[in-house]
């Protein structure tokens, strides 16, 4: 109706002024259909301008080619971790990513419909963020990061909230008083929180575990916890003595009695130290004398030992030999010997840290190169003992295991000495120069070729590990800076086995198969541990992403399993291939096979995961291409999502 008589208006009006008019009509014509496109493509046009906050505030690039376009249209959602209904954000899920910034108070206000948030395991910082317009949320997981400031109180204005998980921040102050019934897990482990833990029955019901690693959080204490009781007085009709100095006999017979139990009393402890005293100096006496005795039974045994060990090299050229000095070395595999002091004399270069230690480059007099280990944090173990467990170690002969040439032990020095890989590691040729005009492409031929190599290693460890004794896990730290590659573009495998020599803590802290998701849920790993790290590193291969588990220090990882399965959820599995390979359009159907393996193999159940035998004829069925041009002209996406 307002349009009409405004176009009335201007028919009736001067030439100059029907323009102007016309001019301001258009501009509230084209305002009013912007207005109303944005509903009849089925999205809020506040949620996607706060979507692009964030967006900008994470800074993450795979975030910044996949948030684009319409992130909700016909609750369709096209953006990575995004959940849609009815053209609204439900669900913003952002997990394991490595995701940094400051987030925004109010970053989340305009979803009103929102009722999933999950920032869980990134490095976002902020306090935590206003939750008053988002009444419909019931599950929030910001734990692994690093927000910082008091637990927000627009918490408490969340009737549907069922999840509150905050553990693992710099969270300060006190914890307010959640009174949701709804509220069934709660964690606010491995903060800075202080002051009292709420007593109501809601917070009684979290275990322990939800509060711990905050110094300053306490129990109250319960106020039936004590009965005080005063003393009774004497009764009024008791006897009183009217002269204090004359005491009754029955009284001094008491005082006497009480005297002597004082009396045996410090008798008998004089007595028990005594015996104590004595004990301890036996004690000592006798370790002392035991250990001159060991001390000497081991002279004896290390003379035989030497002798024993000197005939055996003598026959295999395989182990230590034990001269006087204890240093001299000869190479496992074709018995060429050098001395300890040739490696002293090498010029080091240092080329990693591991969890063993510092890894060095020595070149000898005679330009052999070879990669010394300086081995730290090893459990307690004799020098047999240890040169027998290497002596196992480099017995696994097999074209893509690359085993140790020899050691070297004493007290102040352990080593482990190995050929050195010309080309390095498989984790610099996936991740190394990326963005450089310096890289040359890791292409899918080279990256199958790795697999299948890859696979034939472990496939043999798993059928000879009953040969290693003590090894529950027949590799145990397979990960990708622990695959070699030779001149000739060969994969070894190194560093296998090893779990039997570090300590549990340093294993648990540092070793991949302790971080399978086996051992986090019973502290138990196995065999089918390795086909788990298998599988990461399968989804390594394919994505060009870091694998979390197996992160270098310093370098932020994803978790890839994660990752892979909600990929395949979610159906836009074509879109988490590696960009090197996936214009190799023509081999789309080997990539989406190889991952169909991983995922496999990552299997949270250890039963459910395939044998090695079993993983390694797949990979070896699949040939690897000739190169010749595509002749396909269907994209890994589309081939991806019609078979899933």
């Amino acid at each position: 109706m307002h349009i009409h008589l405004l176009m009335f208006s201007i028919m009736g009006s001067s030439t100059s002024l029907r323009k102007s008019c016309l001019a301001l009509f258009i501009l509230l014509l084209n305002l009013r259909i912007t207005g109303s496109s944005d509903s009849s493509l089925g999205y809020d046009g506040d949620e996607r301008n706060a979507l692009y906050a964030l967006r900008a505030t994470f800074n993450n690039p795979f975030l910044n080619n996949n948030w684009t376009s319409i992130h909700c249209s016909m609750d369709d959602p096209r953006w990575y971790g995004i959940q849609c209904s009815k053209g609204h954000v439900t669900g913003i899920v952002l997990e394991g990513m490595g995701l940094k910034g400051l987030i925004n108070f109010n970053a989340f206000i305009h979803f009103s419909e929102l009722s999933i948030l999950s920032f869980k395991n990134n490095a976002l910082l902020g306090e935590i963020m206003n939750f008053s317009g988002n009444q419909k949320l019931a599950r929030i997981d910001l734990s692994g990061n690093k927000f910082h400031g008091p637990i927000s109180k627009s918490l408490l204005s969340l009737a549907l909230l069922a999840s509150l998980q905050l553990q693992n921040n710099n969270l300060t102050g006190e914890i307010p008083e959640f009174n949701q019934s709804t509220l069934i897990s709660f964690n606010v482990s491995n903060n800075d929180l202080s002051g009292p833990i709420p007593s109501t029955p809601l917070f009684k019901s979290f275990g322990l575990d939800s509060y711990s690693g905050n110094l300053g959080l306490y129990r109250p204490p319960s106020h039936n916890s004590c009965n005080y009781m005063s003393s009774p007085e004497p009764p009024s009709n008791a006897p009183l003595s009217s002269n204090p100095s004359i005491e009754d006999p029955e009284k001094r017979k008491g005082h006497s009695n009480s005297d002597f139990r004082i009396i045996f009393l410090l008798f008998s402890m004089v007595a028990l130290l005594a015996v104590i005293l004595i004990s301890i100096l036996c004690y000592k006496k006798a370790k002392k004398l035991k250990q001159s005795l060991n001390q000497e039974n081991s002279r004896e045994e290390e003379a035989v030992d030497e002798k024993e060990e000197k005939s055996e090299a003598v026959e295999s050229g395989r182990v230590v030999e034990r001269g006087e000095d204890r240093e001299k070395l000869i190479l496992s595999e074709n018995g060429g010997e050098f001395e300890y002091s040739d490696l002293l004399k090498a010029s080091p270069e240092g080329i990693g840290k591991g969890i063993f230690g510092n890894t060095y480059k020595a070149i000898l007099d005679d330009r052999q190169a070879l990669v010394v280990k300086i081995l730290k944090n090893l459990k307690p173990m004799t020098s047999k003992e240890f040169t027998r467990r290497l002596q196992l170690l480099a017995d696994q002969k097999h074209p893509n295991l690359i085993p140790p040439l020899t050691c070297f032990f004493s007290k102040q020095q352990k080593l482990l000495i190995y050929r050195y890989a010309e080309k390095g590691n498989l984790f610099n040729r996936i991740h190394g120069g990326r963005g450089s005009k310096e890289r040359v492409p890791f292409r899918w031929n080279s990256r199958l070729s790795a697999a299948q190599g890859v696979a034939r290693a472990l496939h043999y460890l798993h059928i000879n590990s009953n040969s290693i004794p003590n090894v529950i896990v027949p590799h145990g730290n397979l990960k990708s800076t622990n695959v070699l590659l030779n001149q000739d573009d060969t994969v070894i495998v190194s560093d296998y086995g090893l779990s039997s020599l570090v300590t549990l803590p340093i294993a648990v802290r540092s070793m991949v198969c302790f971080k399978s998701p086996e051992y986090q849920t019973t502290r138990l790993i196995c065999p089918k541990t390795d086909v788990w790290s298998y599988g990461c590193l399968l989804l390594e291969l394919l994505t060009g992403r870091v694998c979390a588990h197996a992160a270098p220090s310093g370098v932020d990882g994803v978790d890839l399993c994660s990752y892979a399965h909600q990929a395949v959820r979610e159906e836009w599995t074509g879109e988490i291939f590696d960009s090197e390979i996936r214009e190799e359009r023509r081999l789309a159907n080997q990539m989406l096979e190889l991952l169909q393996i991983a995922i496999r193999c990552c299997d949270e159940s250890p039963d459910k995961r395939p044998e090695m035998a079993e993983i390694a004829q797949e990979i070896e069925n699949m040939k690897v291409a000739d190169d010749c041009e595509d002749k396909f002209v269907t994209s890994p996406d589309n081939i991806v999502q019609s078979s899933w």
